[in-house]
């Protein structure tokens, strides 16, 4: 028998999620073969046999948690019919036969002990590792703890703040038992109202990250939102002289997103600190153009990286998002696919936002928004009326590292390369 175990995740990630088994237990497998699928904060991980044999003794179900090293599942010798053997109950001595409702007692009381403890673990609040170690050597109850995380996960933060004033929270939460009761009351009463139905819906592992780390950005940076508006005319004339033969010769549409790309590596290579990040009390700047291109897949917002931009042509750069985008949609995306980007490109616009506040997408200390093409009347000059396609555009920087000057100036000087796109092939 091989057990089935949890691999090595990533050096950040730790645990994952079931979300959902390939192969049935009792199913025949192969080696190589994708048996069941993990979520983990990032991406989805696919788990393959080691060898052939019958999936047997499945542990954990869709939407369990796991950690790496965790045994799952077990893979024994043999075919389907060797499985249906192994099934078969053997033929017991009579000693045997004679002690058989002591053990069926004894497993009974195993069985409700579990549950027991299932029903315990399920009520047990979320914790890091950290956490329940430090509380288990002070002998504090971790339900007591107050948590300030955003999804109420208890950190060792919070047990040394009720170290040091637990007692009295203690006897304060004590002595309001009414107060803690009213507090309940709207649940309840939610729950049984058929007039205000409601569903609760668990968000997914990605979800919560997604949601951490949001907030995580607004609580550390001191992020501001600087705006701009471009005159698409220009790259819209080339698209529409360049579209077809562009297509011919590199079998990919010439879109949107390579202009803004080469325009945003184009802006940092004259503004360094906007490709940086913070480390402590230092700036750690970039000489490398990683960019990341936000993309709305069905389990939420992910961030692939382009690598190396700046050495990519057009069409280089629209096959590598097309690719990525692909991945995406199908789930393929890799931990490689979506680490150590620079800077980040968002276009709501696909979406019809006509103007937004991107959130940065921490470490890094600048994001791009881009937004809906707008047909608008714009004053060419003091006599002249035009209707132009216009953009809204939006740089959410850091204001630690990032001076209001630097962020208006970098802004401008997209603006001016996307107005001009042929200065786009003179930047080094």
């Amino acid at each position: 028998m091989f057990d089935v175990k949890v691999p090595e995740l990533a050096e950040s990630i730790s645990e994952g999620t079931v979300a959902q088994w390939l192969k049935k237990e009792g199913d025949k497998v192969v080696k190589g073969e994708d048996i069941v699928e993990l979520e983990t904060d990032k991406v989805n991980i696919e788990i393959s046999a080691e060898r052939d044999g019958i999936l047997k003794n499945i542990k954990v179900e869709p939407g369990d948690t796991v950690a790496v090293g965790d045994v799952i599942a077990s893979i024994v010798d043999g075919d389907g019919s060797a499985a249906e053997t192994e099934s078969k109950p053997e033929e017991k001595p009579a000693a045997e036969e004679k002690t058989e409702p002591a053990k069926k007692q004894e497993q009974s009381s195993e069985k409700a002990e579990a549950e027991e403890e299932d029903s315990k673990a399920a009520d047990r609040p979320i914790a890091s590792p950290a956490a329940r170690k430090l509380a288990r050597e002070k002998g504090i109850d971790l339900s007591e703890v107050s948590s300030r995380d955003p999804l109420g996960r208890v950190r060792t933060e919070d047990v040394k703040r009720h170290a040091e004033g637990g007692n009295s929270e203690k006897a304060a939460s004590s002595s309001k038992p009414a107060a803690s009761t009213s507090q309940q009351q709207p649940k309840a009463a939610e729950a049984v109202n058929p007039e205000k139905p409601v569903e609760r819906v668990k968000m997914s592992r990605r979800r919560q990250t997604i949601a951490k780390r949001l907030v995580e950005a607004q609580q550390t940076a001191a992020m501001l939102t600087t705006f701009n508006e471009v005159d698409m005319t220009a790259i819209n004339e080339v698209r529409a002289r360049r579209k077809d033969k562009f297509y011919e010769q590199n079998g990919v549409k010439l879109g949107y997103m390579s202009f803004f790309t080469k325009a945003v590596v184009g802006a940092l290579k004259k503004f360094p600190a906007i490709n940086a990040e913070i480390q402590g009390d230092e700036m750690v700047l970039k000489k490398f153009y990683d960019i990341g291109i936000a993309v709305g897949a069905e389990e939420g917002l992910v961030v692939p990286v382009v690598r190396n931009a700046d050495r990519l042509s057009f069409a280089g750069i629209e096959k590598e998002i097309g690719n990525l985008a692909e991945k995406a949609r199908n789930k393929k995306l890799s931990l490689e696919d979506l680490q150590g980007g620079s800077f980040t490109i968002t276009n709501g616009g696909i979406f019809g936002s006509m103007l937004s506040t991107p959130i940065l997408n921490a470490p890094q200390v600048g994001i791009l928004g881009m937004h809906t093409i707008q047909w608008r009347p714009v004053a060419i000059d003091k006599e002249r009326m035009e209707n132009r396609p216009m953009m809204y555009i939006a740089l959410s920087y850091d204001h630690r590292i990032v001076d209001g000057k630097e962020a208006v100036s970098f802004l401008t000087t997209i603006k001016s390369l996307l107005e001009d796109p042929e200065s786009l092939l003179l930047e080094g």
